[in-house]
């Protein structure tokens, strides 16, 4: 059997973060990720290397389908019809896979760091291709579509709002932290427990099924949105930053979305918020 390090044609870890980023099959994209997991205490960290990308790569490298269209453009549907439960559970399988890419960017494209950052954000690709695993499945177990085919990944429209905001930080990993992990990503923490909650009154097994999905998936976002946290607060204090200052001025300067309250308070401290961040975000 093959194993992780024999997976990798080449030794260095954030090189092989970008050729994973790059890779447009979402199967191969996941076995690099674990794959890479799996390895990164052993390989060689280049730490200082200033990659590029292949000239030939787009990134980040995803299949041909779903078909991304402005987000006001995807099409809202009640979660109420099977098709609609299906658009949901796709969505946030979309927002799974976007997110094996932006931990792998930040492996890549963020020169000198201490290998622990690098090691934190290649363990969160790997739970992310878990989770989209895990959707995908439940997915395409769904009971099927009026033809008699399955749901799969791909048949929903998806939109790249997170890759935007992963390309206005490209040259600041401050921001990165502060606006992808600990923004974008921490609107999961508020916004699964009201999908639970719908999902629970529709009572299908498959809805029930996929709140079960949504607990794992919970439960592993707490942590990752805790490794944007811890990373945002080092690099502040790296820069003499107040951490609450900063992150006014950055979701300003990079257009950041606005957060709206109900906050997932409870999930958000235990993810590494202090209080005073969830005042400031309650605008108190």
């Amino acid at each position: 059997m093959e194993t992780a390090t024999q997976g990798l044609a080449l030794p260095e870890l954030r090189a092989q973060a970008l050729a994973a980023l790059c890779c447009p099959d979402i199967k191969r994209k996941r076995e690099l990720a674990n794959a890479l997991h799996a390895a990164a205490a052993q390989l060689p960290l280049d730490a200082e290397a200033l990659l590029t990308p292949p000239t030939a790569s787009t990134l980040p490298g995803r299949p041909q389908r779903p078909r991304l269209v402005m987000p006001k453009q995807v099409a809202q549907r009640s979660p109420f019809t099977l098709e609609g439960r299906a658009a949901l559970i796709h969505a946030i399988c979309h927002i799974e896979f976007n997110a094996i890419n932006l931990a792998l960017d930040a492996v890549w494209r963020f020169a000198g760091m201490p290998r622990e950052f690098y090691i934190d954000w290649l363990r969160v690709a790997a739970e992310e291709a878990y989770h989209f695993g895990l959707l995908r499945d439940h997915l395409r177990a769904m009971p099927p579509r009026e033809d008699g085919q399955p749901w799969d990944y791909g048949d929903f429209d998806g939109h790249d709002g997170l890759w935007l905001m992963c390309e206005r930080t490209a040259h600041d990993v401050t921001a990165r932290m502060a606006l992808v992990p600990r923004t974008l990503e921490a609107r999961g923490l508020d916004a699964t427990p009201q999908i639970q909650t719908k999902l629970r009154r529709i009572g299908t097994p498959d809805a029930l099924a996929a709140v079960a999905l949504l607990d794992i998936i919970l439960r592993d976002e707490v942590g990752h949105v805790e490794i944007g946290n811890r990373w945002y607060r080092w690099l502040c204090a790296g820069q003499g930053l107040d951490p609450v200052t900063h992150y006014g001025e950055l979701v300003q300067r990079h257009q950041a979305p606005p957060l709206r309250p109900p906050f997932n308070q409870e999930a958000r401290l235990r993810a590494g918020f202090s209080q005073q961040e969830i005042d400031y975000l309650l605008g108190a």
